[in-house]
């Protein structure tokens, strides 16, 4: 029986005629138009495909006002193949092995490449690797303790009858809590495995540890793999395996410049491992395409610091002991503050467009502090907008919100028969919120949202970012003038229509165009 909104009469749905409604708009296809009396789930507007090579606003900005493009380099001018990541976890493997004296049975765990997501948190003194919504709610499901989901009564339990982490116990501004931290850049990957795989080594032997040792323990071996230079090795030794998109680096700085941009990179790396790198992308010229640039910056204290001077490198990395008066095009300076920074270059405010990987090391300080534009190069985004244009997330995702529209109205249905259904609708829609989960990834889902809610990484790169792209090469799909506009998403109560109510066309509303969008 159809549900017809305004009219007050009683509706009782059954399964069958929900499913035979299901399998009607399948076989028809998404995206008709009203036709024959009938309506399909998906409107038009819903079924244009999203595009993983467009730029995405979350502040109105017009480049045309951007005089000044800063950069980050790892991950930003360059991005790394996946190859990468196993090499740095077998590493940072061996060495907890050989010089933390760790049990050799560690050696037999290898990088999983499909066993994490960025933006996860971790419970150092729980042992427990998690995704947490924008609300500090941990998604039921996406918790860990070593390579073992934790079931949901457990979690619960843990936390005092409630899935919600307090503010006090949340990473901080930098990601890094008292007792839970974020995982936020995408080196992580590596360590949040090889973390997992310890943490399992050990339940699974029966071997007493402390906590907390053991996370630093990790947490140090991975940071050897950066400080040794034993990443940086690799990358020297096989340019062509693990930079990708080099060739679009050199056409994205090369525009700018020609359309008089001012260009500046500020990077934690050395300058031997950048200019080996921006010489294979860009050539032997490179620096001629910035005005100033900063190795070794120490992000994100540079930010903050004012105490750290500027000191000029010469082309064999020894340093000068001059003091720094002006930054010069084509020098190479090491450390410094953003401050003299500022004070040197007078390029502030809304007119400075920087772009990084890290939403907190590169993007936090810079906007809401100095009033920079910020642009979050984001690689995953691009595999993540793959699975939602393909058919089986769309009608997955609406059938997800027609269950949930008709749940909220039938509730009040009280009798036996009604109550039946509505188990049963639960029980579908729950299937369902774990299917589409396991599109993105089978432990922890898709790194913007948790079943419903955005996750709290999502909340950080809304707040710390204007624009977000899979990588910088985006920018060539867009004239140096563009304005980004970011979509107007109806709030609560301006969209008080579920899906299916969309879709029989029987509630009139303003701005239906605009809440056609809503995924």
């Amino acid at each position: 029986k159809q549900v017809e909104s305004g009219c007050k009469q009683e509706c009782r749905i059954s399964m069958e005629s929900l499913e035979t409604w299901l399998e009607k708009t399948s076989a028809r296809g998404a995206g008709r138009v009203r036709g024959s009396g009938e309506w399909d789930l998906l409107p038009p507007e819903v079924c244009s495909l999203l595009n993983p090579a467009a730029i995405y606003a979350n502040n109105e900005i017009s480049l045309r006002d951007v005089e000044v493009y800063g950069f980050d380099y790892d991950y930003t001018l360059a991005q790394y193949a996946d190859a990468l990541h196993p090499e740095i976890f077998s590493a940072a493997r061996d060495i907890l092995i050989e010089h933390y004296k760790y049990p050799e049975g560690i050696r037999k765990y290898d990088y999983d490449p499909s066993f994490a997501i960025r933006g996860l948190h971790y419970d150092i003194q729980k042992s427990l690797l998690m995704k947490i919504d924008a609300f500090h709610y941990v998604q039921l499901g996406t918790a860990y303790r070593g390579l073992q989901p934790v079931p949901d009564e457990e979690v619960i339990d843990l936390y005092g009858g409630t899935q919600h982490i307090p503010l006090y116990q949340m990473s901080g501004f930098y990601g890094k809590g008292p007792s839970i931290k974020q995982f936020m850049d995408i080196f992580s990957l590596p360590e949040m495995a090889l973390l997992s795989c310890v943490v399992d080594h050990f339940l699974g032997h029966g071997l007493e540890f402390d906590q907390a040792h053991l996370y630093k323990d990790v947490t140090d071996a991975i940071r050897d793999v950066h400080v040794k230079g034993l990443m940086y090795q690799w990358i020297e030794r096989d340019m062509e395996k693990y930079i990708l998109r080099g060739d679009e680096t050199f056409a994205v700085l090369s525009r700018l410049v020609a359309h008089g941009k001012q260009l500046f990179l500020i990077t934690n790396s050395p300058f031997s491992f950048v200019d080996k790198g921006m010489r294979h992308m860009v050539g032997p010229d490179w620096r001629q395409l910035f005005d100033v640039v900063i190795v070794q910056a120490d992000k994100p204290s540079f930010f903050t610091d004012r105490r750290k001077p500027f000191r000029k490198l010469d082309e064999k990395g020894s340093l000068h002991w001059d003091r720094i008066t002006r930054l010069e095009k084509g020098k190479i300076y090491r450390q410094g503050n953003l401050y003299d920074f500022l004070r040197l270059t007078e390029w502030r405010g809304p007119r400075v467009l920087y772009f990084g990987d890290h939403l907190y090391s590169d993007l936090a300080d810079l906007m809401l502090r100095h009033g920079w534009r910020t642009g979050a190069i984001i690689p995953e985004l691009e595999r993540e907008i793959r699975i939602i244009n393909t058919e089986q997330y769309m009608h997955s995702l609406t059938w997800q919100q027609a269950l949930t529209g008709l749940l909220e109205r039938m509730q009040t249905y009280q009798d036996a028969e009604s109550q039946q259904v509505l188990a049963a609708w639960m029980k579908e829609r729950q299937e369902l919120r774990c299917i589409t989960k396991a599109l993105f990834n089978a432990q922890f889902g898709s790194i913007f949202r948790t079943f419903h809610n955005p996750t709290y990484f999502s909340r950080r790169l809304v707040r710390f970012s204007d624009l977000y792209m899979a990588s910088l090469s985006c920018l060539l799909n867009y004239r140096v003038d563009f304005t980004f506009y970011p979509r107007r998403t109806p709030l609560q109560h301006e969209a008080p229509l579920w899906m299916d109510q969309l879709c029989t066309g029987c509630m009139k509303t303003p701005f239906l165009g605009d809440m056609a969008h809503i995924r």
